[in-house]
């Protein structure tokens, strides 16, 4: 559909730039997230802001390792919140993202109450209370003293029955445990889920939430990352690191390196004291960049001489 086509969402992209680049409050968003360190278009500080500002889930898509988590993590530093993080993985259920008794506490206060004067009634509302619950992300988020973030992270590798699950706890913010009642939220979480596209997520889901694409960056935007986050990093290694995976991401390969594989590989060059790329030292350090062997094997023996050429080329 139109909304999951990065092609629509990158012209939309453009469009959007051109009218909300003099607006305040998109520039503030800005700010805000440059000041975490986190480089932000106006597109990712539009949908940022309004995701705070309408208190409605923002949807984020995109290859995996260009920033999506740090969105939250960003978020979270420049609102003075806590970050809670709900990692989903195949097989996850609701128990493990809602909650569990603690049963050794349960079993320690039993223990210490057995020969007290309650009655057996009151013993078992005091055990099955709220002080012996041990809270997983969304009960924590649900009974935060302040509007979290809350980080539902790879959503597209949980099952269907789980996103069900969370979208009536993203549309009513309350849960219903049988031993104590319904428990509302405090104070409604910012929530950023985010998906590498593994499978396709139901449009009951779509619906719920803000979306935003985000692709490879740009090179003046990739380059901007690589000064701001790697200390030290000489300027001409930094453009030619830039350059060299900047022409990376076009080749046919199993897997492209994302920013965060940029910023591990610039980081490695710069502790081995490096200040320009050749071909011994891209290949020594290849296990950095690329996470296969197929791939490695690829760049090594068919794509280094045109690579290098990317690099002699760098603006």
């Amino acid at each position: 559909m139109y909304y999951n086509n990065p092609d629509f969402a990158y012209s939309a992209s453009l469009r959007l730039n051109l009218r909300v680049v003099e607006n305040p409050d998109i520039q503030r968003i800005q700010q805000m997230l440059d000041g975490e360190g986190y480089v932000a278009d106006p597109t990712i500080a539009t949908a940022v802001y309004l995701a705070i500002s309408l208190h409605k889930p923002l949807l984020i898509e995109g290859p995996a390792g260009v920033g999506k988590t740090e969105i939250a993590k960003a978020m979270a530093h420049a609102l003075h919140t806590q970050l809670i993080r709900l990692q989903c993985y195949e097989g996850i259920d609701a128990n493990m993202a809602l909650y569990e008794w603690n049963y050794q506490r349960q079993l320690l206060h039993i223990k210490l109450e057995e020969h007290g004067e309650k009655s057996i009634e009151q013993k078992e509302a005091a055990i099955f209370s709220e002080p012996f619950l041990l809270k997983r992300p969304l009960l924590q988020a649900l009974r935060s003293n302040q509007s979290p973030v809350l980080l539902i992270d790879e959503i597209d590798r949980s099952d269907e029955a789980f996103e069900s699950f969370l979208l009536e706890v993203l549309s009513d913010w309350q849960i219903t445990i049988p031993e104590i009642g319904t428990l509302t939220a405090t104070h409604i979480p910012y929530v950023i889920t985010t998906s590498n596209r593994i499978r396709e997520l139901s449009d009951a889901l779509r619906r719920r939430c803000l979306y935003l694409w985000i692709d490879y960056p740009s090179f003046e935007k990739e380059l901007s990352i690589v000064r701001r986050k790697v200390q030290g990093i000489d300027e001409h290694l930094a453009v030619q690191i830039t350059s060299f995976v900047q022409a990376i991401r076009h080749r046919k390969l199993a897997r492209l390196p994302g920013i965060a594989e940029t910023l591990d590989w610039a980081a490695s060059l710069v502790a081995l004291h490096r200040t320009h790329l050749d071909a011994a030292i891209i290949e020594e350090t290849s296990g950095v960049l690329f996470k296969s062997r197929e791939d490695t094997l690829k760049v090594k023996t068919e794509l280094l001489p045109g690579l290098l050429q990317s690099i002699e080329n760098a603006p």
